[in-house]
């Protein structure tokens, strides 16, 4: 039995990109979906509950390639507030596990993102408030990381800037916590280098002013995340693909696409790509921005897509298009045109979860339902074949 978010006929969806399967390295997704990483602030020192199982089980019934599960911290301090998710500690492989293994089951691949939330840790979840979690919240105030002792925003924590022993311990715990994704059964692993958390802090010039080899040109400002990156590298299957998103501009020059030499832009993410692609990073998921918080973002409506295309070309590695793709017809435009190799659908897909069903419908492809739903969903058991179909078609188009 195929896994929902296959074509009924393999004929229907010829030339039509977003069903067509898409393998790197050992990995093969049945269809160019992916559920982007969306942080749910659920977690209890950093494990995941029910909560979590529900959520991403339900996620992969309805039909995706790829489902990534939310940034994961990679030691208590890198946690954006309290109650996110974590690999720092060997008890936290299991529940992982749970979710992973109902990913695998439905036919979707299950992959995570591992992270460290920089000078934005110690806050309160977004539907709580805004601004700094005090040690009464569960936060930690005095000790959030950055590559400077530059605050994001006034409500924020003061971040102390990070010693070469504290650079060092750090990168050990992201590749500590690679080999706990691999041992939960992840098959695509995912670096969190956008949105103004740590590997960005050092990246951009706009939140990094060190004088040392971490500081100043471009060089150096990688430096720090590329560490990140070759030790992660090391440590992950070879035969597994290794994704990294980055923000491609900070948004200190209004135009998206314009220079931001001391700062962070699209040129800058350029050379980073090119750099991460010798380490050995497989696909590029180019978002942006979230790292000031006095800059003013272009309408949203696929205002990122410019910034895959470009490191896809000038870069060549593949690409990942991230940021308000609402319909099939607007992700198989960005396939068909060679913008990007995947769509990453984030909160679409939580307004609605029949998103791959949807988007089959719009681009007139019959895609399949879980196997526990379609019998009935297509009439019933006893029911002709042809007859069932034939009505099934006819209901589904009008």
């Amino acid at each position: 039995m195929n896994p929902a978010g296959v074509p009924f006929i393999t004929e229907e969806a010829e030339g039509v990109k977003l069903f067509q399967p898409i393998t790197c390295k050992s990995v093969t997704l049945h269809n160019r979906v992916v559920v982007s990483p969306m942080c749910l602030y659920s977690a209890e020192d950093g494990i995941l509950n029910d909560f979590h199982s529900t959520h991403y089980g339900a996620m992969a019934t309805r039909g995706a390639g790829l489902i990534i599960v939310e940034a994961t911290a990679v030691e208590p301090q890198g946690r954006i507030t309290p109650s996110d998710s974590g690999l720092w500690k060997d008890e936290q492989i299991e529940p992982l596990k749970r979710i992973v293994n109902f990913i695998k089951s439905q036919g979707t691949v299950p992959g995570i993102q591992i992270a460290h939330a920089g000078r934005k840790a110690s806050t309160l979840p977004p539907f709580i408030g805004d601004g700094a979690a005090s040690e009464e919240e569960g936060g930690w105030p005095e000790d959030v990381r950055s590559a400077s002792e530059l605050k994001f925003a006034d409500h924020y924590c003061q971040p102390n800037a990070l010693s070469q022993e504290g650079i060092n311990e750090v990168v050990q715990k992201w590749a500590d916590a690679a080999v706990r994704a691999d041992e939960a059964g992840f098959e695509v692993l995912e670096i969190h280098s956008a949105h103004g958390y740590l590997l960005h802090n050092f990246l951009s010039g706009n939140s990094n002013n060190r004088t040392d080899e971490y500081g100043g040109s471009l060089d150096n400002r990688m430096r720090f995340p590329l560490e990140v990156a070759k030790a992660v590298r090391a440590v992950w299957p070879d035969h597994k693909p290794l994704w990294l998103r980055l923000s491609a501009t900070d948004y200190a020059n209004p135009d998206p696409m314009g220079p931001d030499e001391n700062g962070w832009d699209i040129f800058q993410s350029v050379e980073y790509a090119k750099k991460l692609k010798e380490i050995g990073i497989d696909v590029i998921d180019a978002s942006s921005g979230a790292n000031l918080s006095t800059v003013g973002y272009p309408p949203p409506s696929l205002f990122q897509i410019d910034f895959a295309e470009k490191i896809k070309r000038e870069a060549e590695i593949s690409t990942a298009g991230v940021g308000y793709i609402c319909t099939g017809k607007q992700a198989e435009e960005i396939l068909q045109d060679d913008k990007a190799d995947y769509t990453l659908i984030g909160r679409e897909y939580l307004r609605r979860p029949t998103w791959v069903m949807d988007a089959g419908k719009e681009l007139d492809v019959d895609v399949t339902l879980p196997k526990q739903y379609t019998w009935a969903l297509r009439m019933s058991r006893h029911t002709n074949k042809s007859a069932m179909d034939e009505y099934y078609l006819h209901h589904s188009s009008s």
